[in-house]
């Protein structure tokens, strides 16, 4: 079939294999060339594998320093005419290329939140690598289920007031004010169960007890903080919150004295998560614009091969007064956001192309779906049944 994007809400129903491959043989491609860091880990488990940061974050494992992978997924094959998502179609191709190069892959496909997945995981661990050094927990889901069968929806609203800024219409490119509402307590303590560290806890103790995990291991979950103009959107609201558990967590581990912790506090990106935020998409398309034209831009490979190479495997980690480890470094120099700020002020549905990067922002969320990569054709007749390797559907 041929296969072209169909964009309901903030996510596309489509997703295109060929163009999935092209883009991941492509972040491979980046991490090859860049040069690594003499110590690294061996044997990575990626809690979140499929898309985003945590496919980043496998790729760079793998090719920066010949890391065997295991990623936990939860995405869906093609069935009929319907696509695969496109985190089946990544995976797919990572396994495909990482066996090519002759390294271990291999991922499990389910609920990571629930205790099968993580028994599943643990049991091929065990199996095929003994132990795990290095644990990468990116997680971005809506809802979570507890083993009681409670389901938690998280939510993206303020925390203590409504708060009105400016936002895009991205059909329409037009921009306008927005107010947001605050969450009640229940929303709040909904968002932190789903996006907080509860489940990371759980996944690093199930491995602990299982005998999993080698004596120097690490692990990092992914967080953000941005600029004053997200803050009441994210540092502040209901997903700042479950932000804040993460942290907590993070300590919590690292001193159960058997893995050491870190959260790494990424650059704001396109991302399924990030489009569905209120006014961040505007903010980011102005970011991207500010950060293209100092030349110090980056992508999520970009990010977690400099993460991996320069800040958690140096010689000592790279990390700020409270152990975080800082890659909105960049974003948040000072250069950089009076620049944002001023556009911020300024930008108006008639100045939209003057004061943001709508076309990068419009290209790197059809990426996400594997639309948009260089040397696909797009007209041609594409078979959407592709497989993952190491899973039996």
């Amino acid at each position: 079939m041929i296969i072209k994007p169909k964009v309901r809400g903030f996510i596309c129903t489509t997703a295109h294999p060929e163009g999935c491959k092209a883009l991941v043989r492509s972040q491979i491609e980046y991490v090859k060339a860049q040069k690594h860091s003499a110590k690294g880990p061996k044997k990575v488990l990626v809690i979140g594998a499929s898309m985003g940061y945590g496919l980043a974050s496998r790729i760079s494992a793998a090719y920066s320093y010949g890391a065997a992978t295991v990623g936990v997924i939860f995405d869906r094959a093609a069935s009929g005419s319907r696509t695969a998502t496109s985190g089946w179609y990544n995976t797919a191709a990572f396994e495909q290329i990482a066996s090519e190069d002759g390294l271990y892959a291999k991922t499990i496909n389910g609920d990571a939140y629930s205790k099968e997945i993580k028994d599943k995981t643990i049991e091929l661990i065990k199996k095929d690598l003994g132990k795990v050094d290095c644990i990468v927990y990116s997680l971005a889901a809506p809802r979570r289920t507890t083993a009681d069968g409670t389901v938690y929806t998280s939510v993206l609203k303020t925390v203590g007031d409504s708060y009105t800024n400016k936002t895009i219409n991205l059909k329409d490119k037009t921009v306008s004010d927005i107010t947001v509402e605050p969450a009640s307590e229940e929303e709040i303590a909904a968002t932190v169960k789903v996006m907080g560290g509860e489940d990371w806890k759980d996944w690093i103790d199930a491995l602990v007890e299982a005998g999993a995990v080698e004596d120097d291991a690490v692990t990092v979950a992914y967080s953000y903080i941005g600029p004053d103009i997200t803050h009441p959107m994210y540092a502040d609201g209901s997903i700042g919150k479950a932000k804040d558990h993460l942290f907590a967590t993070a300590k919590e581990i690292t001193a159960q004295g058997r893995v050491k912790a870190y959260i790494s506090v990424n650059k704001a990106l396109v991302t399924q998560s990030s489009a569905a935020i209120p006014i961040v998409p505007l903010y980011i398309s102005i970011l991207y614009k500010v950060m293209k034209e100092k030349g110090v831009h980056e992508g999520c490979i970009e990010q977690m091969c400099r993460m991996f190479n320069e800040k958690l495997y140096a010689d000592v980690p790279v990390t700020d007064s409270e152990c975080r480890i800082r890659m909105d470094d960049l974003e948040m120099g000072e250069e950089i956001q009076s620049e944002v700020h001023k556009l911020w002020t300024e930008i108006a549905t008639d100045n939209l192309s003057t004061h943001a990067d709508l076309e990068g922002y419009n290209e790197d969320f059809y990426k996400l779906f594997g639309f948009g990569a260089e040397g696909v054709d797009y007209e041609a007749d594409t078979d959407q049944g592709t497989k993952i390797p190491s899973i039996e559907e």
